[in-house]
């Protein structure tokens, strides 16, 4: 059953030149009105402040490596073991013959999540990735 959310209308007052570029930067983003992309925007400060916070979050950690580092895939293996508490699932992606994306969702405190993260950035071979954290 879907629940019925009141909407309730209010007023923003802002300088003419910031709301051009705000209805440009809507427009590009695909937005039909300023009010949906006020809602995102919202919403989006709301998530950042959840994992400031440390409350629990998700994340999906994506990076590349090359698989021809000796011993670096058994060392991704075994310290994904160790936190297999906190990763609900992994993609492995060939990219060419020597470098390989790993897609890793997990959920945690957004600082455990970072902590693990940093780690395999650490490794030997793993050339670069990225977290992106989102909260509910």
């Amino acid at each position: 059953m879907k629940e019925n959310k009141q909407i309730v209308r209010f007023g923003v007052s802002m300088e003419n030149e910031l709301l051009e570029k705000f209805d440009k930067l809507i427009h590009q983003k695909g937005y039909t009105n300023r009010s949906e992309a006020i809602r995102d925007l919202i919403r989006e400060k709301l998530v950042e402040q959840a994992i400031e916070k440390d409350q629990p979050c998700f994340g999906i950690f994506s990076f590349i490596y090359d698989h021809t580092k000796r011993e670096l895939e058994e060392k991704l293996t075994d310290f994904q073991h160790e936190h297999f508490n906190m990763i609900i699932s992994t993609t492995h992606i060939h990219i060419d013959k020597d470098h390989c994306l790993e897609v890793i969702i997990m959920k945690g405190k957004a600082g455990e999540l970072k902590k693990i993260t940093d780690k395999v950035l650490s490794f030997k071979g793993v050339e670069n990735g990225k977290l992106v954290l989102t909260a509910v």
